[in-house]
């Protein structure tokens, strides 16, 4: 079912006059009810960005509003000190805006974070920060979302606006995984979202787990800082080197998908990965059926671009363990019958989205992961004016082509419903939105 146009909306607040006190009801029980004239964007992560600087560029006002009390939070408060993007910057640019000449090809966590400080002070963005939504329904009867947020005092802020997007993304919450005897264990457990630095770990032995990106960089990064790491590998993974025949492996995936089927450039990464890397299944990381660009497709699993963790599990500075079966003090049992004493876990076991926790739909987020149903290209938008941005499991530029998507979407009908939209509520005598 498509959103009620806003002068069918206004017929119906004609003719029901319980629609007023609908909307009034909030005074009297002490939450402050707030009308957005624009889309409301939850979440000021690079997607979210993006859609305000879209909608911007098209005269369409936005709010965001940010759980946290800074944008991209994910990059700020929960990345390691060592990390750099992992593709050049070229192609991890926000549209409208491309990162400074003098950055380097693979921009620092802080350059970037610089980057995206400048883009939203260029768009002049300012979300609404420390604001958590926990709950946002669609009012059929009044044809508007209805977002109840709560900042750090738990004071409750409902906010009524024509348009949602959800900007959350992929990362949102991370996953901890339950290991037998957690409880048990007496050593450090940690998440990826809170390691820093291995300088913490010094002269210990860690166990990461996890063989993604994250994982492989946090085991370098623990030897470079003299502790001695071990990686948990319960999967297959393609090992990819980060640069081939002095391009980025990246770059030159794409550039070569344009004349050649998948298929083919999967064999031509594979064939020139095995002669810069050799056979990774010799140290125990045997590679999926499907090549890595078919398995990212597919599942948007991420082939994992090697900055030098794979020499180091070469030269057993890392060893490679398989699954954990249960943890005792400070002992890792190991599926194989490995037994083996650490002293701390790194948990490098991903994230995941939140969006079923928090939002009240019908079926364009699954319930399940919290992802949109329908696959990319199709899943930025639902009905009743809702939309995703930052879920097509294609990093930023496909965040930026939804939020494009999104920002032409709500231009059509902005400028033909933005009066209405504005008189109507203030007729429900609704405090409105000013972000100045």
């Amino acid at each position: 079912m498509e959103y009620y146009c806003l002068r069918e909306v206004e017929g119906k607040q004609a003719h029901d006059p319980l629609l007023i006190e609908k909307m009034k009801r909030n005074s009297s029980s002490g939450e402050r009810s707030v009308w957005v004239p624009g889309p409301l964007i939850v979440g000021a992560g690079p997607s979210g960005l993006a859609t305000a600087a879209y909608l911007k560029e098209k005269g369409v006002p936005s709010l965001i509003l940010e759980r946290s009390n800074c944008i991209a939070s994910l990059w700020q408060l929960k990345t390691y000190d060592r990390l750099r993007l992992h593709l050049p910057k070229q192609f991890c640019e926000l549209p409208l805006m491309g990162f400074p000449c003098d950055f380097p090809t693979y921009p620092s966590k802080q350059q970037f974070i610089e980057y995206l400080e400048s883009y939203a002070k260029r768009f002049d963005i300012r979300p609404r920060f420390n604001e958590t939504v926990k709950h946002a329904e669609f009012d059929g009867m009044l044809g508007f979302w209805r977002v109840r947020s709560f900042n750090k005092k738990e004071e409750s802020t409902e906010f009524v606006c024509r348009w949602l997007i959800v900007a959350t993304g992929e990362n949102a919450e991370a996953v901890v995984p339950e290991i037998e005897g957690m409880g048990e264990f007496g050593g450090v457990i940690k998440h990826t979202s809170l390691y820093k630095s291995g300088e913490e770990f010094r002269g210990k032995k860690v166990l990461v787990v996890g063989c993604g990106n994250s994982g492989m960089e946090v085991c370098l990064d623990l030897c470079n800082h003299n502790a001695t790491p071990s990686l948990v590998v319960r999967d297959t993974v393609h090992i990819l080197p980060r640069e081939m025949l002095g391009k980025s492996t990246f770059g030159l995936s794409m550039w070569l998908l344009n004349w050649l089927p998948i298929r083919f450039v999967d064999r031509f990464l594979l064939m020139v990965s095995w002669l810069i890397l050799g056979d990774t299944a010799r140290f125990g990381l045997d590679r999926p059926r499907l090549g890595p660009l078919q398995l990212k497709n597919m599942s948007g699993k991420t082939p994992v671009l090697d900055v030098g963790t794979l020499a180091k599990i070469k030269s057993r500075h890392i060893k490679v363990r398989p699954g954990i079966k249960r943890l005792k003090r400070y002992t890792v049992d190991f599926v194989d019958g490995w037994i083996e004493n650490f002293d701390a876990i790194i948990l490098a076991t991903g994230y995941k989205s939140n969006v079923p926790h928090w939002l009240k739909e019908g079926d364009m987020f699954s319930k399940e992961d919290g992802f949109p149903t329908k696959p990319f290209p199709n899943g930025w938008k639902g009905e009743n004016g809702l939309y995703a941005v930052g879920f097509t499991k294609r990093g930023i530029l496909g965040a930026s082509m939804d939020a494009k998507r999104i920002a032409e979407d709500i231009e059509r009908c902005w400028k033909a419903e933005a009066k209405h939209s504005t008189a109507f509520a203030l007729s429900l005598n609704v405090p409105q939105y000013s972000n100045s």
